[in-house]
């Protein structure tokens, strides 16, 4: 009896939750006159020949596992935490699942915070020796000592311009966490850094995880072919309760007051325009195109507890050829709460990644573009990928541009003033280009304690 083998289906699920075990279908062709009974007949020979199949077989699936694994290859990625909080743990977690999607692994090999015991929380928490936390301002200079290969970069906003400069400066591919500067001459800073890193072909990732999302994909496409005609104009928003307080603690210096309470000082954050509403900002300035050239906005701090900033921003965007965004973000408790981008075109009303409505009724059909996934655990896959791909992905102008919209906005509210993008990164006569805050990332390096801004209170733009 000839016996014949055919593959259903080389590579099957995975089972038992083992990354390494798959289930092979075997075929066995049989001649139409044999019946399930005949098959505890198969003589030795056929046996032998059973055997062969199945090894060619294997054989074929290993050969397929390889493929799909691509340049990975059960590669391991030690990576390595600089700021340690529950942003930093999270995303590394997006990154582990990142990885086991691409069929490599990844390993925490150093963490870092200001505060020392969140760090040896963090390693604890994700299987690092605790040997390697660090803690202090300094101590992310440790980790870029040790052998990883990526870091995520997730401290207070302060901080990033400096640990993405030392970052790229020590060889590491970077995933960090937006905002990217909480001041002009940080954004600067930062821009320099990610040229740097594009130089030595390092991967830079940002924590815009919109841009890594299928359902604003999906529309940007379309954009870009005129299937939704030109964006006149629209409305950003994140709008909800304020995050986190913390009180001052009896063992605080003010440098630790300020590095817990972060959330809530201008100069650690940027303010909450900076800090958080930076995502809308940024799907803005990728649906149009290109950042605004000017802002007006306004502002005020009301109700908030703790630190100096605002509660509220109103802000108009410029951004030329008669196309304006209003841009409105607000952190109180017990009000009306709206997340999200809203645009005018000639053609349609867009939702920012949700639903489009064509003026002239007819259906919207978006090529399938994109993930469907997590785009957190997405944004993640695509850093890796282009790593192993040796074409690095880098996202450094696009958030730092978004940044510095985020933070135009801020000083005009602060000051009254129309500022304009130039202000920031061109015209070192402006009043802007170097207005910096105090304390600077710096100064938390430094052996004395950093002088504490003034509490409970906040900029007032104009005259009585």
């Amino acid at each position: 009896m000839c016996v014949a083998f055919a593959i259903l289906a080389a590579v099957g699920r995975r089972i038992s939750g083992d990354k390494n075990s798959y289930i092979i279908y075997v075929c066995l062709h049989l001649p139409r006159d044999a019946g399930l009974g005949k098959l505890g007949l198969v003589s030795m020979q056929d046996r032998r020949e059973f055997i062969k199949g199945v090894a060619a077989i294997s054989a074929m699936a290993a050969g397929t596992r390889s493929i799909a694994r691509g340049h990975g290859a059960g590669r391991l990625f030690k990576v390595g935490l600089i700021g340690s909080g529950r942003r930093a743990c999270a995303a590394f977690a997006n990154m582990r699942s990142a990885a086991q999607t691409l069929d490599v692994d990844i390993r925490l090999a150093a963490a870092h915070d200001y505060f020392l015991e969140q760090a040896r929380a963090a390693a604890q928490k994700l299987g690092c020796d605790e040997r390697f936390a660090f803690g202090g301002a300094a101590g992310y200079r440790k980790v870029l000592e040790t052998g990883c290969e990526i870091v995520i970069l997730a401290a207070p906003p302060v901080f990033r311009p400096v640990h993405v400069e030392a970052a790229v400066a020590a060889g590491k591919h970077i995933f960090a966490e937006k905002p990217v500067a909480v001041d002009p001459p940080g954004i600067r800073r930062f821009l320099a850094a990610a040229a740097a890193a594009r130089a030595k072909g390092l991967a830079l990732a940002a924590g815009t995880q919109r841009r890594h999302q299928a359902s604003y994909l999906r529309q940007v496409r379309a954009l870009r072919e005129g299937g939704l005609g030109r964006i006149l104009g629209g409305t950003v928003y994140w709008c909800q309760a304020r995050g986190s307080i913390r009180p001052r603690r009896e063992t605080d210096t003010n440098a630790g007051y300020m590095a817990n309470n972060w959330m809530n000082w201008a100069e650690m954050s940027g303010d909450h325009i900076v800090e958080q509403h930076v995502h809308n900002i940024d799907v803005a300035n990728w649906f149009i195109g290109r950042p605004p050239r000017a802002a007006i906005g306004v502002g005020a701090r009301l109700r908030r507890p703790t630190g100096n900033q605002y509660d509220f921003f109103s802000v108009d965007y410029d951004y030329g050829e008669g196309l304006h965004i209003h841009s409105l973000s607000r952190q109180i408790p017990g009000c009306y709460s709206r997340i999200g981008e809203y645009f005018t075109t000639d053609a349609a009303e867009i939702t920012g990644g949700g639903t489009i409505r064509r003026f002239d009724g007819k259906e919207v059909a978006l090529q399938q573009v994109g993930h469907d996934g997590d785009p957190y655990v997405q944004e993640h896959a695509d850093l890796i990928k282009s790593i192993l791909a040796g074409d690095a992905l880098n996202e450094g102008e696009n958030v730092a541009m978004s940044t510095a919209t985020a933070i135009m906005g801020r000083i005009s509210a602060y000051t009254g003033q129309i500022v304009r993008l130039s202000d920031l990164l061109e015209q070192e006569d402006s009043p802007f280009f170097n207005l910096a805050f105090n304390p600077s990332a710096a100064d938390f390096e430094g052996e004395a304690d950093i002088d504490l801004p003034a509490e409970d209170s906040a900029p007032v733009a104009g005259k009585d």
